[in-house]
């Protein structure tokens, strides 16, 4: 389950040995074998890597929630965590209270049931503002955003490669990885929400180029579609990709040619404050679950 978890995560089995630190012959036949024992195809084999099929999506999500029980269970600490009681108030922005927080609270949840939390969904400038005068005590947003962390306690929970989403059959997905420049021939469907224009236009700018944008959107699942529909490519991080839009049709991604910035979520608190046992709890386990 590891490898196969590895497997769908980095979409290489090369790069998925190298993270388990195993030859790529043992992630292959694990996958094969996985693959043999539930009769379905899980990945499908492209010219530089690999792509879950929807039935191995499917196997993926069960596949993350054992493994995440299994080391919650080995790492829960030798006391009564139910004997902790309390109240945190977390905010988080839109990306990562849809996509990073929901998984790692309920498990929170699982193991603190006495701790109650408040969460708030704000705009990442309003985040830190509640966060300095002490009205929420934990902020969880995307921190590649940010310009000045040093006036907090942070720390990087994730960082979530970005890659070129596009539907099966477009010709960026043929051949070599695309460049950005091979991108910007195309058009391209830019996300402005969580100051998604920003930082996508930042990157570009770096290299002097500029994409063909054919439509702006701060809907996620109006981008899936339009993708997945030919209207255009996208380039957005692992965090947030599905392999499908809304109505089920296919979208597929790849790495480009030059590395780009991560998207990283960071977690954030007061400085000159300390903070209550239930938000200390929290920060922990956020930090532990995610390997930091």
């Amino acid at each position: 389950m590891r490898y196969f978890r590895a497997a769908a995560a980095t979409g290489q089995f090369s790069m998925a040995a190298t993270e388990e630190h195993v030859s790529q012959s043992a992630i292959t036949n694990a996958v094969l074998g996985l693959e043999g024992l539930l009769n379905v195809k899980l990945f499908d084999r492209l010219p530089h890597g690999v792509a879950l099929t929807v039935e191995g999506n499917h196997l993926y999500q069960h596949v993350t929630r054992i493994l995440e029980s299994v080391n919650d269970a080995l790492r829960q600490p030798r006391i009564r965590l139910d004997s902790m009681s309390g109240q945190v108030s977390l905010g988080g922005t839109y990306t990562v209270l849809g996509y990073f927080l929901p998984g790692l609270l309920g498990r929170f949840r699982n193991q603190y049931p006495n701790i109650g939390l408040d969460l708030h969904d704000l705009p990442r400038v309003e985040l830190e503002r509640k966060v300095l005068g002490g009205a929420i005590e934990l902020g969880v947003f995307l921190s590649s955003n940010v310009v000045d962390i040093g006036r907090f306690s942070h720390r990087t929970l994730i960082r979530s490669r970005r890659q070129l989403w596009a539907a099966p059959g477009h010709p960026l997905l043929q051949g070599e990885p695309p460049s950005l420049k091979q991108i910007a021939e195309h058009p391209y469907i830019l996300l402005t929400v969580d100051e998604g224009e920003d930082s996508t236009m930042r990157y570009w700018r770096v290299r002097r180029l500029e994409p063909q944008v054919a439509f702006r959107t701060a809907s996620m699942e109006a981008l899936r579609g339009l993708v997945a529909h030919g209207f255009g490519v996208t380039v957005l991080s692992d965090m947030v990709f599905r392999p499908w839009s809304l109505e089920g049709k296919e979208i597929e991604s790849r790495p480009l040619a030059a590395a780009i910035p991560d998207m990283e979520v960071g977690l954030i608190w007061r400085k000159d404050a300390p903070l209550s046992l239930g938000a200390e709890a929290l920060r922990d386990f956020l930090l532990y679950a995610c390997g930091r």
